[in-house]
């Protein structure tokens, strides 16, 4: 992994710590090369993508095709298919059930085990909200490569509770108030607070580079009712535009941006972040990419809330 030059960071950062013009700084990401991106590991990202495409479209036979012969599938609930012919069967009875049942995957972890074999872990949120408790998947996929192409030869989902609306929208309530961070040389200073009677966190940032040059921006942080989790819509002074979908973790959130810079080049990042105490929490963004080329995982920055005292 390639370290960057102490100047060029704090560059990438004034753009970074901002949850939509993270991409900002267009001229300094085009120059980071993703030398140690992988065509095998690209190669089940497109997989991947192929199995939310044929999910979405209630194609039960094109999903089976993406596993093994012998693939074994466990879903949320236990229950185990396996074989092609199993797996299809138990998707067509679930796009009986629920026609409108639409999927949307987060890739948090994918590495090659051996030439042949690679483990992929992620989250998994399925819309419009089925019965039950509110919440989303886990999962645990195995790849293996089978005369040159990748395929799933076992999948295991876990169900994940997650609290009401409400209950969603209060555990923001600890990022109420003024924020700091320094890092490189750069400033970055944030307000969050409750608007529209305490169903959005605004949050308001400004960052400061080395040369004195501010970027601001503002974040909305709210409850998605149709989706069923929490959302941030993301501005930035530029004309660019991100939306979050955040996944509760331990102490914090992770939550998947996809956007565009005022330029209008797409932009992608998940964005974990993590409180240490009533008053720091830590910031990291992973999986990032700006018109298609991948960025490297930042830092993690810890955030401090300001003191009452100047």
């Amino acid at each position: 992994m390639t370290i960057l030059h102490a100047t060029a960071r704090a560059a990438l950062l004034v753009c970074l710590l901002s949850p939509i013009s993270v991409f900002g700084a267009e001229d300094a990401a085009k120059q980071v090369v993703a030398s140690d991106q992988s065509e095998e590991l690209a190669a089940i990202r497109e997989q991947s993508k192929a199995f939310e495409t044929a999910f979405n479209q209630a194609d039960s036979a094109a999903l089976a095709a993406l596993w093994t012969a012998d693939g074994q599938f466990v879903d949320d609930s236990g229950r185990s298919f396996t074989g092609r012919k199993e797996i299809g069967a138990g998707y067509a009875d679930l796009f009986a059930k629920h026609p409108d049942a639409k999927i949307q995957i987060t890739i948090d972890s994918l590495r090659l085990l051996s030439d042949d074999a690679a483990l992929e872990e992620g989250r998994a949120l399925v819309g419009p909200k089925l019965a039950g408790a509110a919440g989303y998947s886990t999962y645990t996929a195995v790849h293996v490569k089978v005369d040159g192409k990748w395929l799933m030869a076992s999948v295991r989902d876990r169900w994940v509770d997650t609290p009401s609306a409400n209950q969603n929208v209060a555990d923001l309530e600890w990022l109420i108030g003024k924020w700091t961070a320094e890092e490189y040389g750069v400033r970055i200073e944030s307000e969050c607070r409750w608007v529209a009677n305490k169903t959005f966190v605004e949050r308001m940032y400004t960052t400061t580079a080395p040369g004195g040059m501010k970027t601001t921006g503002v974040q909305l942080i709210g409850w998605n009712p149709l989706q069923g989790h929490v959302q941030s819509w993301n501005f930035s002074a530029d004309g660019g535009h991100a939306i979050g979908i955040w996944s509760p973790q331990e102490n914090g959130f992770v939550a998947e941006m996809h956007g565009v810079t005022g330029s209008g080049i797409p932009t992608m990042s998940v964005n974990t972040v993590t409180k240490l105490d009533d008053n720091a929490y830590t910031w990291q963004s992973k999986q990032r990419s700006i018109g298609g080329a991948a960025l490297p995982d930042t830092d993690e920055v810890v955030i401090k809330r300001q003191s009452s005292n100047p």
